[in-house]
C-alpha cells in the first residue's frame, strides 16, 4: 500500500505554540559544509540594519545559495556592492523573489536566461522596503535595495541599487515558513505590482480540505473518501454544501462533541464509499499544519482508536481548521519486471516489495488565466512505507511506470494525458474560487496564484487504473521537479521545463503592469480585422487616443479619446503630421507613445513621432519600406557598402518602378520573365498578377490604371498613396512570413509561419501553418534575412512583418510591411508561443524594451485556410455561416479569425475569414482541418484544400 503525505508520525503532534513561527527565536542550523567560497561579502542592508538572528539567517541563505550553485557546476556569486548599480527607471522590469535559494533556483536560473539582469533573489526581507504607491492610493510600491542578480548561464552577482529598483513582480514563500514566510506575506500585501501569491492565498492553497473539495466538486477529480470535522470553517468552504466523496460536519465547539463524532465516524466507516478500503488516515487540515508530521493511520475496525485520534486533534483545533478522516488508498497492484521468469531464481519474486508511485504535477497559470501543465515527475518507494517529497529520488513518469511493470507506451501516454487533464482541472477550480474573492481576501488587488502542485497516486478500481488526487500545494511539487531538472543539468540534459512557463507568466504580468495606464496615440483604426486591438488595449489598461478619418468608425466608442481627422491623402502626410501634433498639444495629451497598425498610416505615424519626440523608426525608413520597388533598390545599392556578409542585398530581387507605358517597356527589356506586377503601395495582394511577357504587362497596367485609381475604388489597400505599380522578377520557392520585434536595432523576437501555394495568377493566400515546417538551419536563414532587410532599410524600432520566399539558393525578399503582421498572425503567435506582438509593439512605441521568452517552445500547431466570398459564398450563407463558425470557435473545434464583415464578392477581393485547427502535431492539425473544410463545404474542386495543405510536411 502507498501512504499519503505525512501519514505516519513517530512524535506527538505539534502544539499551536510550536507551530507559531512568529514567536520562535531560533537560529538557523549550523551548516555541515566546508565552504569554498568567500564569507566576507557584505550582506547587511544600510537602509534597514538587521539584528543578530536575522543576520544569521541571511548568512545561512547566502551559504545555501553558494552551495547550490557549486553543486550545479556554476561559479560563485560575484560581489559588486562596492559600486551600486544606477540607471534603473520606472520602465524597467524587476522580478523579485524572497525565499530559500533551493526552492526557487530553477526559476531563478531560467529567469536569468530569459531576462538577464532582471531576475533578483533577496536573501533577507531587510533588502526590500514598502513605500506608498504614487499611482494607487491605499496600495504600496515595493523597492529593492540589494539582491543577488541572475544572468545568462547561471552567472550571479550581489548588487546594491541606488536609487532602489521598483519591483514589477514579487513572489516568494508565502506559506508558514519559519523565517521569510511571514515577511514575504507582509511585503506582498496590497502591492501595486503583480504578486505570484500572498499569505491569504497560501492559507487557502495549503488547506487540504478546501482544495480537496474543489477537486471533488468543481474539477471532478477523484479524491479519497473523506469525513471532515470543521470548526468555524473558512469563507470559501461555506458555499460548498454538495456532498460527493467528502462529507463535512461543522462543529459548534471543542467540548461535548463525542457523541456527534462517534455517530459520524461510524456512519462514514460503514458507508458504501469506504467499503473497498481497510485502513483510514487521521490528520489535521489548515495552513498552520502545513509540513507538520501530525498524521496517524488505523485499521478501519479500530473505531475507538480513530475517535481518540480525532478528539486529540480537536483539543488543539483553531478557527477555520479541520480534522480529516480519509480512506487510505492502496496503490494499484502491478506485475513486477521479471516476475514471469524468476521462479527458479534465488531472487524469487516473493522477496520483491510492492512498489508505490507518487505522481507530482506542476501546473502554471498561463495566458488568459489558463492552467498549463509544465512538468510531471514521480517518487517511487515501498508500498508499505510513506512516500514523501523529500524522501524519494524524483524520476520521470515513464521510468517509474516501467519499473512498476507497465511498459505499454500507449498506456503510459494515456496516463500522462489524464494527469495533464486532471491537474489542470484542479488548478482551474482553485483559480475560479480565487477569482470570486475580494481584493482584501486575496491579499491585494494584484495578488493571484501563479503556480500549484498536485499530488496523485495511481490506484485501480474494477481492474481499471485510476488517478486519485491527494492534495494541492504551493512549493513541494515545484521543488521536487526542480531537483529532477538539477540532476539532468549534470549530464547536459535539457532543463527549464518546470520553470519556463512560470517565468513567462512572471514576465508577462510584469510587463503588463509597466504598460498599465500608458497613453498611446494610434493613427488609423483599420477594419474589422483590427478589432482585437481595441479589446486588447482595454484588457491591458492602455489609454488609447485614436486618430481616424471615418467619424462613424466603430472603434470611436472603444477608446479613451477619438480624434476625427481626414488622413486619406497621404501625399500630404507632412502637413497632416504638423496638424496632428498641434491637436495633441491643444488637447493637453501627455503621450507615452504613438504607433499605427494600418499600412497607409505608417509614414504619417513616423512623422508625428518625430514631431512629438516619441520613439519610432525614422520617416525615411518608413518611406523606403512602404514603397516596394524602393525597398529592393535600396537594399541592392547597399551591396557595395561593406556591410556584414551576407549583405541584405543578397535577398533583394531586381524590379522597376512603373508610372507609364514607357516605364513598362523599359522594365520589360531589363528584367527576366516571368514577372510579377503589383501596386507600389498595395496591400492584401490586391492587383497582383503573374505576367509572362511585355504585352501582358501593358494590359495589366491599363487595367489597374482604370479600375483602381484612388482610395474610393477600394478602401484600405494603399490607394491613398496613388496607384503606381512595379514589375519584379518572379522568384520560385515556398512562401513564408517572419514577424520581428526590433528595439534600438536589436532583434528581440522572431516568429516564422509557412504559406501554402498561392492561387496563381493573382497570388492570393490560401493556407498557412505555424510553427514552420522548415529545418532549423533554413528557419534561421529566413529570420536573418528578414532582420537584415529591416535594419538595412533603417527600421530600428517596431514590430515588422516580412514576406519572403525560400528558394534553393536561400531567402528572397517579397516585401516588408513596417507594422505588425495582419490577418491571423497576432492571434496565432499568442496561442502558440504566448507572446502578444500587439503588446510588444506598444511597448516599443513607449520606449520599453519587450522581454520575450528566449526559448519558448511551441505549445501547439495551427493550420488554417482562407475563405473567399467568390469561392465560398454559398457555404458562408449555409453550412459555414458566421453563426456556425463562431459556435465551432467557442467549442474549440476551430480557430476563427474574421477579416471582413460583408459577404460581397468583387474582382479585387480580400479574404473574408481564416478557419484553422490546432493539434499537438502538424499532420493531425491538417487532417482535422481538411475534415472540417469538407463538412462545411469550404473544400471543393475549385478550391482544393488538400492541395493548399500539401506544403506542410
Amino acid at each position: 500500500m502507498m501512504l499519503s503525505l505525512d501519514q505516519i508520525h513517530t512524535e506527538p503532534p505539534p502544539t499551536p505554540k510550536e507551530l507559531d513561527w512568529a514567536e520562535q527565536g531560533f537560529l538557523p542550523p549550523l551548516s555541515p559544509l566546508r565552504c569554498a567560497w568567500r564569507r566576507d561579502v557584505p550582506l547587511d542592508c544600510k537602509i534597514c540594519p538587521e539584528d543578530a538572528r536575522a543576520r544569521a539567517w541571511t548568512a545561512y541563505h547566502y551559504d545555501l545559495l553558494q552551495c547550490t550553485l557549486q553543486q550545479e557546476g556554476l561559479p560563485e556569486t560575484v560581489d559588486l556592492t562596492k559600486e551600486p548599480r544606477t540607471g534603473f527607471g520606472p520602465s524597467d522590469v524587476t522580478i523579485c523573489i524572497l525565499g530559500s535559494p533551493t526552492s526557487y533556483l530553477s526559476v531563478l536560473l531560467e529567469g536569468g536566461n530569459q531576462c538577464p539582469g532582471n531576475m533578483l533573489l533577496c536573501l533577507s526581507p531587510a533588502w526590500l522596503s514598502k513605500v506608498p504607491s504614487e499611482s494607487r492610493p491605499g496600495e504600496s510600491s515595493l523597492l529593492v535595495f540589494k539582491a543577488v542578480t541572475f544572468d545568462l548561464g547561471g552567472l550571479t552577482t550581489l548588487e546594491e541599487f541606488a536609487p532602489p529598483r521598483r519591483v514589477t513582480y514579487f513572489t516568494g514563500c508565502f506559506g508558514p515558513c519559519k523565517v521569510q514566510g511571514q515577511s514575504a506575506a507582509e511585503l506582498a500585501r496590497d502591492l501595486d505590482c503583480p504578486t505570484g501569491g500572498s499569505g491569504e492565498l497560501a492559507r487557502l492553497l495549503e488547506d487540504k480540505l478546501l482544495t480537496r473539495q474543489l477537486m471533488d466538486q468543481q474539477a471532478h477529480v477523484a479524491v479519497p473518501p473523506t469525513l471532515a470535522f470543521t470548526f468555524k470553517r473558512p469563507l470559501p468552504l461555506r458555499s460548498m454544501t454538495e456532498e460527493q466523496r467528502i462529507r463535512m460536519v461543522e462543529l459548534s465547539g471543542r467540548e461535548g462533541q463525542d457523541n456527534l463524532l462517534q455517530e459520524e465516524i461510524t456512519a462514514f466507516l460503514q458507508g458504501g464509499a469506504m467499503e473497498p478500503y481497510d485502513q483510514v488516515v487521521v490528520k489535521p487540515s489548515g495552513w498552520r499544519w502545513s509540513g507538520a508530521q501530525a498524521v496517524s493511520f488505523h485499521a478501519k475496525l479500530e473505531q475507538g482508536c480513530i475517535l481518540q485520534a480525532v478528539l486529540a486533534f480537536l483539543e488543539t483545533l483553531e478557527e477555520e481548521e479541520s480534522i480529516l478522516l480519509e480512506a487510505f488508498i492502496p496503490t494499484a497492484r502491478m506485475v513486477q519486471p521479471g516476475s514471469s521468469d524468476t521462479s527458479n531464481s534465488p531472487c524469487n519474486t516473493s522477496l520483491r516489495p510492492n512498489l508505490a508511485v507518487r505522481i507530482c504535477a506542476v501546473v502554471c497559470r498561463s495566458r488568459k488565466d489558463q492552467p498549463l501543465l509544465s512538468k510531471v515527475v514521480c517518487g517511487v518507494g515501498r508500498a508499505d512505507k510513506p512516500l514523501k517529497h523529500q524522501a524519494t529520488v524524483p524520476q520521470t513518469l515513464e521510468s517509474s511506470l516501467q519499473q512498476w511493470g507497465l511498459k505499454d507506451e500507449a498506456q503510459i501516454a494515456a496516463i500522462h494525458l489524464q494527469i495533464k487533464q486532471k491537474s489542470e482541472a484542479a488548478m482551474r477550480a482553485f483559480l475560479d474560487m480565487e477569482a470570486g474573492l475580494s481584493a482584501e481576501q486575496r491579499g491585494g488587488r494584484r495578488a493571484q496564484t501563479d503556480i500549484v502542485g498536485v499530488d496523485f497516486l495511481l490506484s485501480s478500481e474494477d481492474q481499471v487504473l485510476q488517478l486519485v488526487a491527494l492534495e494541492m500545494n504551493s512549493q513541494l511539487c515545484l521543488e521536487t521537479c526542480a531537483v529532477f531538472e538539477s540532476m539532468g543539468r549534470v549530464v547536459g540534459a535539457p532543463a527549464g521545463e518546470v520553470a519556463r512557463p512560470l517565468v513567462e507568466t512572471m514576465l508577462r504580468r510584469a510587463q503588463c503592469h509597466l504598460m498599465e495606464g500608458k497613453h498611446v496615440l494610434v493613427i488609423g483604426a483599420g477594419g474589422v480585422s483590427k478589432k482585437f486591438v481595441w479589446e486588447a488595449a482595454r484588457d491591458y489598461g492602455l489609454k488609447i487616443h485614436l486618430v481616424e478619418s471615418d467619424p462613424n468608425h466603430f472603434a470611436s466608442q472603444l477608446v479613451q479619446t477619438f480624434i476625427h481627422y481626414d488622413t486619406t491623402d497621404h501625399k500630404r502626410d507632412e502637413e497632416h503630421a504638423q496638424r496632428l501634433a498641434g491637436l495633441v498639444r491643444e488637447r493637453g495629451l501627455h503621450l507615452d507613445g504613438c504607433l499605427s497598425y494600418w499600412d497607409d498610416c505608417m509614414v504619417l505615424t513616423a512623422l508625428v513621432c518625430e514631431g512629438l519626440g516619441l520613439r519610432c523608426s525614422s520617416p525615411t525608413a518608413m518611406r523606403v519600406a512602404k514603397q516596394k520597388s524602393r525597398t529592393h533598390l535600396h537594399l541592392l545599392r547597399r551591396r557595395k557598402e561593406g556591410a556584414r556578409w551576407p549583405s541584405a542585398a543578397l535577398y533583394a530581387v531586381p524590379c522597376c518602378h512603373l508610372e507609364s507605358h514607357a516605364d513598362v517597356e523599359r522594365a520589360a527589356s531589363h528584367l527576366s520573365f516571368p514577372g510579377v506586377m503589383k501596386l507600389e503601395y498595395g496591400a492584401g495582394a490586391v492587383g497582383v498578377k503573374l505576367v509572362e511577357d511585355a504585352q501582358q504587362c501593358h494590359l495589366h497596367f491599363d487595367k489597374i490604371s482604370r479600375d483602381l485609381r484612388d482610395d474610393s475604388d477600394h478602401p484600405g489597400i494603399g490607394l491613398g498613396w496613388g496607384n503606381t505599380m512595379l514589375l519584379m522578377e518572379y522568384v520560385s520557392g515556398t512562401e513564408h512570413d517572419v514577424d520581428l520585434v526590433v528595439y534600438e536595432g536589436r532583434m528581440l523576437g522572431a516568429f516564422v509561419s509557412d504559406n501554402g501555394p498561392t492561387r496563381v495568377p493573382n497570388f492570393t493566400e490560401t493556407a498557412a501553418c505555424m510553427p514552420t515546417c522548415l529545418p532549423p538551419d533554413r528557419e534561421a536563414q529566413l529570420i536573418r534575412a528578414a532582420y537584415q532587410c529591416c535594419v538595412g532599410c533603417g527600421l530600428t524600432d517596431g514590430v515588422f512583418n516580412v514576406e519572403l520566399k525560400l528558394t534553393a539558393a536561400g531567402p528572397k525578399l517579397i516585401e516588408i510591411n513596417p507594422r505588425m503582421g495582419g490577418f491571423y498572425l497576432r492571434d496565432w503567435i499568442q496561442e502558440i508561443y504566448g507572446v502578444d506582438i500587439m503588446l510588444a509593439s506598444v511597448m516599443v512605441a513607449c520606449g520599453v524594451a519587450p522581454l520575450l521568452p528566449a526559448r519558448s517552445l511551441p505549445r501547439t500547431h495551427l493550420v488554417g485556410v482562407m475563405c473567399l466570398v467568390s469561392q465560398h459564398l454559398q457555404a458562408l450563407r449555409s453550412t459555414a455561416s458566421l453563426e456556425t463558425l463562431q459556435a465551432l470557435h467557442e467549442r474549440g473545434v476551430i480557430r476563427l479569425n474574421l477579416l471582413d464583415d460583408e459577404l460581397v464578392s468583387t474582382e479585387y477581393e480580400e479574404p473574408y475569414c481564416n478557419v484553422a485547427c490546432a493539434s499537438s502535431s502538424r499532420s493531425e492539425a491538417c487532417l482535422k482541418l481538411l475534415g472540417i473544410c469538407q463538412v462545411l463545404g469550404i473544400d471543393s474542386p475549385h478550391y482544393p484544400v488538400t492541395h493548399f495543405l500539401s506544403h506542410f510536411k
